[in-house]
Formats: C-alpha cells, structure tokens, sequence
C-alpha cells in the first residue's frame, strides 16, 4: 500500500503525496493544464477554453500552476500588453498522466450516470 497515513494532522503538511495532489487535482488546475497542452495561450484564450471559470479563479489557478512550476507566465510588450501561458516540462509530464483519466472519464461516464441514478434510487 502506498505510505497515505499520517498519524497526527500536523504531519499531513508534509506528507508528500498530500501536499502534490491537493495542488494538482483540482477540477480548474487540470481544465487549464489540458487547455494548454498544445501551445502556449493568453489569458482569455484559456478563460475561453475553459468556458466557465471566472477571472478571479483563473487567476488563482494559473499562480499557483506557475508557482510550483507546471506552467510559465510570459508578458509580451505592446501594445496591446500581452500576457500568455505555456506548460513547463513538469507540466507536460503531468498532462501525459492526466490524459488517460480524462479518457477513462470519458469512455466511462454513461456507466457513472448509471450508477449515480441507481444509488439515489436506492437511497430514496
């Protein structure tokens, strides 16, 4: 089994594979690392890919991706200023093990649906 115990709570801030995932798996961190799988994209290219995050929360999301280094944040002079986004090597290797999730996800969602609707049924 993989070390996923932390014996006391304050332990849990160092705990690797918390501290990791609880950054990377968030529904807007993998929207936004898949929209930038192919090419580098500007801010509302991205807000546009993704559809429905708002602007304060695409932008916390995009900080954190560049803070701990799954993405680059460059400004183009202008005018107009521009500023574009572009995966990092870590991110491209975190897209390649995110992507057979998302297909997983995708070839998988009719039985899900199934499954959830046979749950409330049960349930009520």
């Amino acid at each position: 089994m993989l070390p996923i115990t932390v014996p006391e709570k304050i332990e849990a801030a160092s705990c690797p594979i918390r501290n990791v995932l609880d950054q990377v798996t968030g529904k807007w961190h993998i929207l936004i690392l898949l929209a930038l799988e192919d090419e580098a994209l500007r801010f509302s290219e991205v807000k546009r890919a993704i559809g429905d995050v708002t602007q304060r929360v695409l932008t916390e999301n995009l900080r954190g991706l560049e803070r701990d280094g799954y993405l680059t944040r460059t400004v183009h002079a202008g005018p107009p200023l521009a500023v574009s986004y572009e995966l990092t090597d870590r991110g491209d290797e975190l897209v390649a093990i995110l992507k057979p999730v998302v297909f997983w996800a995708l070839d998988n969602l009719d039985d899900i649906k199934k499954s959830r609707a046979t749950y409330r049924a049960v349930k009520e």
